[in-house]
């Protein structure tokens, strides 16, 4: 997928000794989105937008450890052992120190006259590895300005971590103008270093650059211009966690404290063997005890009482990456902990001010990324809206920019689920986010062009060969009874597989089975196969 982006200059900060101006240099070739203002909770968004920083150059993936100079050496030092072993003649060993002497000096004068070059490759290559701005592209933050607040979103070079901040208007002092939208933003290495000046006794201007798109003042030549092949991966992610966050969730809030004793444990212990999860045990009125595996060290959060109605126990993986709010705690008192499930998605959010708030993704585990593994999307409710409809719910977001689904159903007069179901599948195309603290939807268009309502009906080719399949009279033997709230779904899928599906009162897929490879290989981790997915089409028929 080859996205153009067209910046308004280099993005910066200036400081001086009573001053900080931070300029954000916006995508000239989208709709016009600018923001200035003054910025008040000056300490809180400086840590905030470092932690996100820490998100984007977070890799979590494993890394083995390089042995190629030792091997290098061990070769060399081979040929002297041998050569020491084969020989017991004294004379030789004389001549052999003397040239081991004179090579020792001939590689020091060698090493003197090569290692410039050498480290001046070096530093090349460390500064293409970090400031290559072609794949720095693929990193740089997307900002969205609504009528009440800023947000910011990324993802981590493993793209296993999904990072938000989220400014509401308190966090400035005066605000002179806004144009609601989404833009990519400029954002280097040396912008971080310049965030880290910002201090309380300076006044701090915030602006996403309205005069970027200026064309005709500001010039071609003021225009930093890339095209880049951004991969569908980085697309697929934000995808797939706008669906994570309408999904079903166990929800709960943990002390800054208790965040801070879970990232004490996991740095004072290193695990040599599975499972590396911690497993949550929630008991209704209790507090909520984390236990650390495999060395089953209990952490007990005494001021944190869980309020749900049920005992859960909940085991998530890719513990790790918690470490990526520890910047946020002097700066926090509480954070909301969102489980979808065992091995599936979890989301940490901090609460830094009433209207300041940061919100860290997890994928299942750090190997099954957000972008690549994941098929959380096909676990929202598939049920088809008109394009008329679809575009008349659409168009009355983008007035108020953000409304829960319970009130457009209600401004427009429609049904709850249909309004549902039409959001589900403007989430799944990268048009709307869902917001999770407020509970409301968000206009964030992803790409710039115009909707194709057509295009939105299939997710992945997954979802469409589904859709063939119920089409063609693949699904038989249907069968469903509700109990407790929940629908359990049978089914004979091709005339061969027996997916089964529990779905919820929000008809969503909470659990499932089914006899074929894909599930025995990946269980749910991955999202329901395609036969549990024909068998809910099915069901939604009915």
């Amino acid at each position: 997928m080859e996205f153009n982006y067209k910046y308004g200059g280099a993005s910066s900060v200036k400081n001086s000794s009573s001053a900080t101006a931070v300029k954000f240099s916006p995508d000239v070739l989208r709709e016009p989105t600018f923001f200035v203002g003054v910025l008040d909770k000056k300490i809180p968004f400086r840590e905030a937008i470092s932690a996100l920083h820490d998100v984007v150059v977070a890799d979590f993936n494993f890394k083995p450890k390089d042995n190629t100079e030792y091997l290098a050496w061990l070769k060399k030092q081979e040929e002297v052992w041998l050569m020491n072993v084969g020989t017991d003649k004294a004379a030789l060993d004389n001549e052999i120190a003397d040239l081991r002497n004179q090579l020792n000096g001939l590689k020091g004068q060698r090493e003197k006259i090569t290692g410039p070059y050498y480290k001046a490759q070096r530093n090349y290559f460390n500064y293409l590895y970090k400031r290559d701005y072609a794949a720095w592209l693929v990193l740089d933050p997307v900002i969205t300005v609504h009528p009440d607040q800023v947000f910011f979103e990324c993802f981590s070079q493993d793209e296993s971590v999904y990072g938000k901040l989220s400014c509401g208007y308190d966090v400035f002092s005066g605000i002179s103008e806004f144009e609601c939208g989404t833009t990519n933003v400029d954002y280097s290495e040396h912008l971080y270093q310049e965030f880290q000046k910002i201090r309380t006794y300076k006044e701090t201007d915030f602006r996403i650059d309205p005069a970027g798109f200026d064309v005709k003042t500001t010039g071609e030549e003021s225009y930093k211009e890339v095209k880049i092949d951004l991969p569908d991966s980085w697309v697929r992610g934000f995808l797939q966690v706008s669906s994570a966050m309408t999904s079903k969730k166990v929800s709960f809030d943990l002390e800054a404290m208790d965040i801070a004793n879970f990232i004490s444990v996991l740095k004072r212990n290193k695990e040599r063997t599975g499972p590396r999860s911690i497993k949550y045990v929630l008991k209704p009125g209790e507090p909520i005890v984390a236990i650390f595996e495999p060395w089953n060290i209990e952490v007990v959060c005494k001021r944190s009482i869980y309020k749900g109605n049920k005992t859960e126990e909940i085991r998530v993986w890719g513990r790790r990456r918690i470490l990526l709010l520890e910047r946020l705690l002097p700066i926090t008192d509480k954070f909301t902990v969102h489980l979808l499930g065992r091995g599936m998605p979890s989301f940490y959010t901090a609460h830094l001010t009433n209207e300041m708030y940061f919100t860290l993704g997890l994928s299942g585990w750090t190997a099954n990324d957000w972008t690549s593994s994941s098929q959380l999307d096909l676990l929202a409710p598939r049920g088809m809206v008109d394009a008329q409809t679809m575009q008349t719910i659409y168009l009355k977001l983008r007035e108020d920019w953000f409304k829960s689904g319970a009130d457009l159903a209600q401004s427009l007069s429609l049904d709850l689920n249909t309004v549902n179901n039409a959001l589900s599948t403007f989430t799944q195309a990268g048009k709307v986010i869902y917001d999770l603290k407020n509970q409301v939807y968000r206009i964030r268009e992803l790409k710039k062009d115009g909707i194709d309502i057509e295009s939105l009906r299939f997710s992945s080719e997954l979802d469409k060969e589904a859709f063939q399949l119920s089409e063609n009279g693949g699904v038989s033997e249907l069968m469903h009874h509700d109990q407790g709230g929940k629908s359990e779904v049978k089914g004979l899928v091709s005339n061969q597989f027996r997916p089964i599906l529990s779905i919820d009162s929000d008809l969503k897929i909470i659990d499932g089975k089914c006899t074929c490879h894909d599930y025995y290989r990946d269980k749910m981790t991955k999202g329901p196969c395609v036969h549990m997915l024909a068998l809910r089409i099915e069901f939604d028929k009915n």
